[in-house]
């Protein structure tokens, strides 16, 4: 079970001068191959944590924004990933885009966003999502889906549609601001572009490496 990748290469002189103008670029490509039909939510990322002990644990998370600072996604912060980060602020993410041949693979630190930023976002979130952030202790144990469904029918009960759902004081956002940012294009004969961004220690600006396939 083996893809032989044909797609054109990734040189160094293509690149953005800093990753987030490099990954505005793919992300734009890789909408347009979803409009196309090809490709399945370009927004969906793996977001891979570990707890205290080093214990790894990953999920597909939906990034809800990116700018020069990071990658932003949103939690309970109950859930497993928060509490993992609360604990380990390191995170990796990884945006899998096999259609294209591509990947773009993340390292850096995750810290909570502020609550206006959170209060904001929320607001444009459905009403059926406004209510499921308040239904769901998420990584909890539940008895059953119907304690599931029934917290969810009281809460819109509560808040019917057109209401103001106040926003979950356990709920928010995490933006993850990187360290490293590469990205992965697959060629012929196993001999992929790996081209990554690499953040100085001394200083604001970026470095690239190129990466032995």
């Amino acid at each position: 079970m083996r893809e032989h990748y044909r797609a054109e290469g990734l040189a160094e002189g293509e690149l953005a001068a800093r990753p987030m103008e490099q990954f505005a670029r793919w992300f734009r490509d890789a909408v347009r191959t979803a409009d196309e039909g090809s490709l399945y939510e370009p927004n969906a990322m793996v977001v891979s944590t570990a707890d205290a002990g080093g214990r790894p644990s990953s999920r597909t998370v939906l990034l809800k924004r990116y700018d020069d600072e990071g990658f932003v996604f949103y939690t309970n912060y109950g859930s497993r990933k928060a509490r993992d980060l609360a604990e380990n602020p390191q995170v990796a993410l990884l945006f899998p885009w096999h259609p294209m041949a591509r990947q773009v693979l993340v390292t850096g630190t995750a810290a909570r966003t502020g609550r206006d930023e959170t209060a904001a976002y929320f607001r444009t979130r459905p009403h059926s999502s406004q209510l499921g952030a308040w239904a769901s202790a998420q990584s909890t144990v539940v008895t059953s889906r119907t304690e599931l469904d029934t917290a969810y029918e009281e809460l819109a009960a509560r808040y019917p549609e057109g209401e103001q759902v106040p926003v979950p004081p356990h709920w928010g956002g995490f933006r993850v601001v990187p360290r490293t940012v590469e990205f992965w294009q697959g060629r012929e004969n196993r001999l992929h572009d790996r081209l990554s961004y690499v953040r100085e220690s001394d200083g604001p600006g970026w470095r690239v490496e190129r990466l032995s396939p």
